[in-house]
């Protein structure tokens, strides 16, 4: 079964261990996910298996959109409901439009540095290992871009926003900021990833509802709006079908000329045989193709 599943990951569990219900589901040996969601964050999961755990990547790298539930006036080491309360303020208050005022601060591109628990590691150690023992370590910032960024409801001293970002962005750490930018402190309540690129956690299937699709399926063939084929997950790739020769040399590795590769912006692109077959993930540079990652299906 190679298949890009469009999972709505419930509250409470890990990634893996999504990823490990499906794989049991499925009764597949091999599968991963695009796309880290913190157990406490529920939505959009891209669970990859068989063959297509090979194009993982080309979707992690894919804008994420989701929406947060944030308190206002307490601070956690987790930067989520979760964890601890490290400081507490009351009395405040803020206008819709004070909050709106602070958020225009955190639109476009920015710096932002990974909160401490976290699986993002550092000299070979995740950091979640290090502030399970409570250390904290100089973390280095990254840049990444919040390219929307909306006050949705408001309603003291919870609001909740919806963020549109690039690949990388910790939804905790932009919750957490904005609370220190309004000084009294903020940590994520509720979390929910509701788009990947063009997977929408309304096409989405629930670990239940995969279940009892297996379960009336009478062949190996799964039929349903959340489970793709690796050719339909890539299709914000540009698609270049190769003449015959070009395809023998591209499945032996040999790099070949692609003239329509200069009016490509994109670096990789999903390839085609001849006769239409989806075959793999292709490399441009300079006018030239490469098979970067060669799917036998």
């Amino acid at each position: 079964m190679n298949y890009v599943i469009n999972l709505d990951k419930p509250k409470g569990i890990t990634s893996q261990q999504a990823v490990t219900k499906v794989k049991k589901i499925l009764g597949v040996r091999k599968a991963g996910h695009a796309g880290t969601l913190d157990p406490l964050a529920t939505g959009l999961l891209i669970v990859c298996t068989g063959e297509a755990t090979k194009i993982t990547r080309f979707l992690t790298d894919l804008d994420k959109e989701y929406a947060a539930l944030v308190k206002l006036g307490e601070k956690t080491n987790t930067f989520d409901s979760e964890g601890d309360v490290v400081s507490r303020e009351e009395g405040f208050s803020f206008s819709r439009e004070e909050i709106e005022e602070v958020l225009k601060r955190f639109r476009g591109a920015i710096r932002q540095t990974p909160p401490m628990f976290s699986a993002v590691k550092v000299n070979g150690s995740p950091l979640y290992k290090l502030a399970r023992k409570g250390l904290e370590i100089e973390r280095p910032e990254r840049e990444i871009t919040i390219q929307s960024l909306e006050l949705t409801a408001y309603s003291p001293p919870f609001f909740e926003i919806r963020v549109l970002c690039s690949k990388g962005t910790y939804i905790r750490t932009l919750c957490n900021d904005i609370g220190d930018s309004l000084r009294v402190g903020a940590h994520v309540a509720g979390l929910g990833r509701t788009r990947t690129g063009n997977f929408s956690i309304e096409n989405a299937i629930s670990l239940d509802g995969l279940e009892e699709l297996v379960k009336a399926s009478d062949s190996n063939t799964l039929v349903h709006k959340a489970v793709l084929s690796p050719d339909a997950a890539l299709t914000h790739m540009t698609e270049v079908v190769l003449s015959q020769s070009d395809y023998k040399k591209a499945c032996n590795g040999i790099q070949v000329i692609c003239p329509e590769a200069l009016s490509i912006k994109e670096k990789y692109v999903r390839l085609k045989s001849p006769s239409g077959e989806f075959f793999g993930v292709g490399r441009l540079s300079h006018g030239s193709l490469r098979v970067e990652r060669m799917l036998h299906l």
